[in-house]
């Protein structure tokens, strides 16, 4: 009831969501080549949110390919009324996300002889979005591979629906080379929930 009265008042609800998820396996690494080929079109595209909605459609499609290698994922998010307090709440997942370890993403240092580096076994990928509206599918605890999978989904319609307000894309290994540990998971990534 109460959404129709907002709506009858012309007031938008944004919602501001951040999902984790952890890939592990052997063969993971092959990822952060993508999610760096991601990062340096989003920066180039310096906030375009067409060129950034196109970067979490492929981040997505890419995550959904390597679901054999999903571990463990975690959720959070608010609605607000006020794009202002929307905003607010963005940057601050923003930087607890660049806090963490490894998250820092230093895209000249990658190089070709990062090939030649040790793979990580571990990948934490963090999305956060902000967007209008009422999506179900993020609006819920997404700690199941089904639910997480309908999740992602629902972030690709967000972006040929012309929802996204902010996207924005973490993730641990930030390079080719670095390793997270098992340790580092715990320590940086205690809500991390097994699928």
């Amino acid at each position: 009831m109460s959404n129709i009265f907002n709506k009858m008042m012309g007031r938008t609800r944004y919602v501001v969501c951040r999902l984790f998820l952890h890939l592990a396996g052997s063969d993971v690494a092959p990822i952060l080549g993508e999610l760096n080929r991601i990062a340096r079109d989003a920066i180039a595209a310096e906030g375009d949110m067409q060129v950034m909605g196109e970067g979490l459609v492929d981040l997505c499609e890419t995550l959904v390919r390597y679901d054999e290698y999903w571990l463990s994922a975690s959720n959070e998010g608010d609605v607000f009324w006020n794009e202002g307090d929307a905003g607010d709440f963005v940057n601050d997942l923003f930087s607890d996300s660049a806090e963490r370890y490894g998250a820092d993403l230093e895209l000249d240092s990658v190089s070709d002889q990062s090939l030649a580096l040790p793979a990580t076994r571990n990948i934490v990928v963090m999305i956060t979005v902000a967007f209008e509206g009422e999506v179900p599918d993020l609006e819920t605890d997404l700690a199941s591979i089904q639910v997480l999978k309908e999740g992602l989904k629902a972030l690709i319609n967000l972006h040929y629906n012309h929802k996204l307000r902010a996207v924005q894309v973490h993730f641990s290994p930030a390079r080719l080379g670095d390793e997270l540990t098992n340790d580092q998971l715990l320590q940086y990534y205690p809500e991390l929930i097994p699928l």
